[in-house]
């Protein structure tokens, strides 16, 4: 049985810093793919961050740029996502995807189909 269960979540302050991370178990990952997505209240479930099978690409949605960072470590089958100078609109739920494919094509949840029950991150202004 796959199982991907993230950790780090929390309550911070505007400004401050969470570090996700996300494991895996039943299966390795170490040749997909992987991200990170997010669902607020009322609204749909969005990219946030993803890596490819190497850890060689990254890609970002625009708004976490330079604030997020995702890294994995495939000898322990998990994938981290640093957030920095949070905002209150960063608050959702953070979920955790393994892909179908090596690398990440843009083409946000249909390339991923295996998923974490999430995480909450709230941020205080």
């Amino acid at each position: 049985q796959v199982q991907l269960v993230e950790s780090g979540g929390g309550l911070v302050q505007t400004g401050g810093s969470l570090r996700l991370s996300c494991a895996a178990s039943g299966r390795t990952f170490s040749s997909n793919a992987m991200g990170w997505f997010r669902q607020a209240p009322g609204k749909e479930r969005e990219f946030v961050a993803a890596i490819s099978w190497s850890g060689g690409n990254t890609y970002y949605r625009e708004s976490v740029k330079g604030r997020f960072t995702i890294s994995r470590d495939n000898a322990k089958n998990t994938v981290y996502l640093q957030m920095n100078n949070l905002k209150p609109e960063d608050t959702a739920v953070y979920y955790c995807a393994g892909g179908w494919g090596p690398d990440y094509t843009g083409l946000g949840l249909g390339e991923f189909g295996f998923w974490g029950r999430g995480t909450q991150v709230t941020v205080s202004s």
